[in-house]
């Protein structure tokens, strides 16, 4: 009989090598830099091993906290950083060169590396040892996230600037995250989250050949990181990541001739997916989190680098430390208790996965090539925009029609109260004296600077960015003289113009019927009472760019029939009210996921009333808790949509019966 040895029982020279676990990190950024500090600290000492810098809207969008587009989104999403101050007090007693730190930041991805730089030096830190991240993906803003400045082709200029500056100075510092984590939020495909992805590190790649020495260039391939989406179709995630690690290899080698495995590999960062996070059951979210996890961490050939996970209540609003905490943990128990990093690939060999892998490569590739016959992602942006916002509109429509079953949502909605929401609600809430604050040190800041300094190193990066110069230099210096965000968002937006970006909306109602008839006649009797087409104008008022809902509400409004206005992202209250007022608006809606809903609808309700439209009806969507939606039908609102009103048809009709009140039963 053969005597069985137990792996307890091996020398420990002989046992298994055991994986180094991700980084762990947690999204976080809040009310005011010191604040932030505060948590970030705190989540260092309870175990995270890298940090995720969340960026309040000003900041991402390149105001300053006092700008009139700044009003109510000071400190909700993210932490406003103004100027070098700001960032100091950011990183007090962190120490920048021991840190990896990711800062999910675009448009002003120049401006806010360059703060840190500068905090770095302070510190005295060895610059060219930083580790870290800045996103620096601006093609997903003008497809999703909608936090971008300047049009395409000046922004990819300053994407590739920030890389061709780390080469030299930051070397282990990751220039540009192509994120595909927003694509999938906005409804991509796995096909189309592939490709549209791809698509963008081949013109950052494309116009980076042009600003390195070709001998650099296979290690700046090499230094490009995605940031990725990981949803609750575990297997298809599970594949998609596979393929993305295939597909990026096949790109490296064969369109850029890179011959060095090492710099091939693909290297990305995950938060799993908050698009599939529920308001109805929010407890439930916690199991959809931990699932969605174990798609990037399984496979060890596409293990993700560094894993931030959402918390259960992010549908709800912001997230205490406690649940992030508890998101934390979860990467812990996975990582340590696990025997996870102990193989190799589990998958490797599995023919149903490779079957699968090879569908997503294909498809992607598909999506790959129409790109390119329209000459690459910066001249496709309309085209992926409107692809993305119909695979939205599907993937709604199936869960309206329970082909696709959301549990709590549209299927076993009865159960009981959640214990997790008692008291507070679940959520964190921003103090408004927060804005005030912010406002007040900002102009303690611009009075105690040498003003003569800050209008040099304005005109140096102004001719810089003229010229067609690397701004880095010139933002760095800037940095350092005290300019702040808005003045150097500022000086681009003079020099290179502000875009507007693609809705996604078409002009045409698409050639959907099912389950629109019923709607589209009760559109057509109230626009027959009406005495022409019930007019419907749409709005996003503020900074937030999370445009999905605002988007497939004008979709569907305008396939039952009605006259449309929308024009995407980033309006003021007077905007909105004088569009309404253009246009004889019957119905006016508006749509607010960054917790500014208060002060902005306040603003608006009083602006309509100034207009003569107190007679409009107002509907407002977004994350809003049952606390403030009573505030909001206070001020005069006829409805209030949060993400539990998915039944997009039910918020048709509710249109139709505010505009002919005496249609709502017909």
């Amino acid at each position: 009989m053969t005597e069985t040895v137990s792996k307890s029982d091996l020398p420990i020279t002989a046992q298994p090598a055991r994986d180094k676990p991700w980084l762990f990190r947690t999204y976080a950024g809040h009310s005011t830099a010191k604040k932030s500090n505060e948590l970030y600290r705190t989540n260092l000492s309870k175990g995270q091993t890298g940090l995720s810098v969340a960026f309040d809207l000003p900041t991402q969008t390149g105001y300053d906290s006092d700008h009139i587009l700044a009003r109510g989104e000071v400190g909700k999403v993210g932490v406003p950083v103004c100027h070098l101050g700001d960032m100091r007090a950011l990183f007090d007693e962190i120490p920048l060169e021991q840190m990896n730190t990711s800062m999910t930041i675009n448009a002003t991805a120049p401006w806010l590396l360059s703060l840190y730089i500068a905090v770095a030096e302070e510190q005295g830190a060895d610059v060219s040892r930083l580790q870290g991240t800045v996103q620096n993906d601006l093609v997903k803003e003008y497809l999703s996230r909608g936090t971008y400045i300047c049009p395409p082709k000046p922004s990819l200029a300053m994407i590739t600037d920030v890389a061709a500056y780390t080469r030299e100075h930051l070397p282990k510092w990751n220039p540009m995250n192509v994120c595909s984590y927003h694509l999938q939020e906005a409804g991509a495909t796995p096909e189309q989250e592939l490709a549209f992805a791809l698509a963008t590190a081949i013109a950052v790649l494309d116009d980076l050949k042009n600003k390195v020495p070709e001998a650099a260039f296979p290690a700046m391939v090499g230094r490009i990181s995605f940031f990725v989406n990981a949803g609750i179709r575990f297997v298809t995630e599970l594949c998609k990541m596979r393929a993305f690690t295939e597909l990026w290899d096949e790109i490296c080698r064969d369109r850029y001739g890179i011959e060095e495995a090492k710099y091939r590999r693909f290297r990305y960062g995950v938060q799993v997916n908050s698009l599939g996070l529920t308001e109805q059951q929010p407890e439930n979210n916690v199991y959809r989190i931990l699932i969605e996890m174990l798609a990037v961490t399984l496979s060890k050939n596409a293990r993700a680098r560094a894993v931030q996970l959402p918390a259960w209540n992010e549908a709800l609003g912001l997230p205490r430390p406690w649940d992030q905490q508890w998101s934390l943990r979860m990467q812990q128990i996975m990582a340590y208790e696990t025997d996870l990093l102990e193989y190799g690939d589990l998958f490797d060999g599995n023919p149903a996965v490779a079957a699968k892998v090879e569908a997503l490569k294909e498809g992607a590739r598909s999506e790959l090539a129409q790109i390119d016959t329209m000459g690459g992602a910066i001249a496709s942006i309309d085209y992926m925009k409107s692809r993305l916002v119909e695979a939205n509109a599907a993937r709604i429509g199936r869960i309206e029609a329970e082909e696709t079953i959301v549990v709590g949502v549209n299927r076993w909605q009865q159960g009981e109260p959640s214990p997790l929401t008692a008291g507070d609600g679940g959520i964190m809430v921003v103090d408004p004296a927060v804005e005030a604050d912010q406002v007040a040190r900002l102009n303690e800041w611009r009075s105690s600077r040498d003003e003569a300094r800050v209008s040099a190193a304005l005109e140096a990066l102004r001719q810089a960015a003229s010229k067609g110069e690397n701004v880095m230099p010139a933002s760095i210096e800037a940095a350092k003289a005290g300019v702040t965000t808005g003045e150097w968002a500022g000086v681009m937006r003079a020099v290179h113009g502000e875009y507007r970006g693609p809705t996604g909306v078409a002009a045409n109602p698409s050639n959907r019927t099912e389950g629109l008839d019923d709607i589209r006649e009760a559109v057509d009797q109230a626009s027959r009472k009406l005495g022409r087409r019930l007019k419907f104008v749409v709005g996003k008022p503020g900074l937030d760019g999370h445009s999905n809902g605002a988007e497939q509400i004008a979709f569907r409004a305008r396939d039952c029939g009605m006259d449309i206005t929308y024009e995407g992202i980033r309006l003021t209250p007077e905007q909105i009210v004088s569009r309404a007022l253009e246009e004889s608006a019957h119905v006016v809606g508006v749509s607010i996921l960054s917790g500014s809903h208060i002060p902005l609808v306040e603003e608006l309700m009083e602006r309509m009333r100034a207009a003569g439209l107190a007679d409009v009806p107002v509907l407002v969507g977004g994350i809003i808790p049952d606390d403030d939606a009573k505030r909001l039908l206070g001020y005069g609102v006829a409805r209030v949509y949060t993400p539990k009103d998915f039944e997009l048809n039910r918020i048709m009709m509710d249109i139709v019966g505010l505009a002919a009140p005496d249609d709502a039963a017909a």
